[in-house]
């Protein structure tokens, strides 16, 4: 699959979760993404504990808070959504310092900040203790379609090479004296848009050929098998099971 590949979430290190194989710790994020998902909403108390159970998995990776902290910060339009929901939401209504809120609106709000907190911490755990080379590998593992795996793997590999064309596209502009102040000088950036979709799409005209040229028949050769011992498979799993009866127990009491 290649090599060299390294993202800015990713954090290098020898833990015990960066260790495991990436097929294993792809199943246990999609699982607890999923009970988390599956837990009632008014138990409350259930989120917190989920949460305590992320800190822990982030401090057995070494993976500090104020790291994961600033990686959360993706999910802001989600919040300013959820912020909208008591005020536009229909149903009862309660008062709070003046303000008429919905009931419906502030369990949804609730709803979706605690899960979707939940949901993209664990992503961002996934994706610091993983690197794409491995996640592709895992996915390939796990028997996800080869098309859809091809597809990441090239999204992955060639945006390195888009940004930098854009980035030599930005740098002609400046040099001639071209800087974008307003709305008359959007016409120049979707030709830019348009310039740059075009190159991009010569370019992969141009790769596509060349791995005709050497063999490529519709699938990616696999370099590395990745296999898992059952140890490694129940120490991953322990956080979704741990969140499962978490969730049994939100939905008994």
């Amino acid at each position: 699959m290649g090599a060299g590949h390294a993202h800015r979430l990713y954090r290098h290190g020898h833990s015990p979760v960066h260790t495991l194989p990436p097929h294993t710790k792809l199943a246990a994020t999609l699982a607890f993404v999923v009970v988390v998902v599956a837990t009632p909403r008014e138990a409350m108390w259930a989120f917190g504990v989920y949460a305590v159970l992320l800190a822990y998995v982030a401090y057995r990776a070494g993976v500090g808070a104020g790291f994961l902290l600033r990686r959360l910060l993706i999910e802001v339009p989600f919040v300013a959504f959820a912020v909208l929901m008591p005020f536009v939401a229909e149903g009862a209504r309660v008062h709070w310092l003046g303000l008429s809120l919905s009931v419906d609106g502030l369990w949804g709000a609730w709803n979706v900040l605690a899960k979707g907190t939940l949901g993209v911490a664990a992503s961002v755990l996934l994706a610091a203790t993983t690197d794409l080379r491995e996640l592709l590998l895992g996915l390939q593992r796990l028997k996800l379609p080869p098309l859809l795996v091809q597809i990441a793997s090239f999204m992955i590999r060639y945006g390195d090479v888009v940004t930098d064309e854009m980035r030599r596209m930005r740098i002609a502009r400046e040099s001639r004296g071209f800087e974008a102040r307003g709305v008359r000088h959007w016409g120049v950036l979707a030709k830019s848009a348009g310039a740059l979709f075009i190159r991009s799409y010569e370019r992969g005209e141009r790769v596509h050929l060349a791995m005709m040229s050497r063999g490529y028949s519709g699938t990616m050769p696999v370099i590395d098998e990745i296999t898992a011992s059952r140890a490694q498979w129940s120490y991953a799993l322990t956080l979704p099971a741990t969140a499962l009866v978490v969730c049994l127990l939100g939905w008994a009491l």
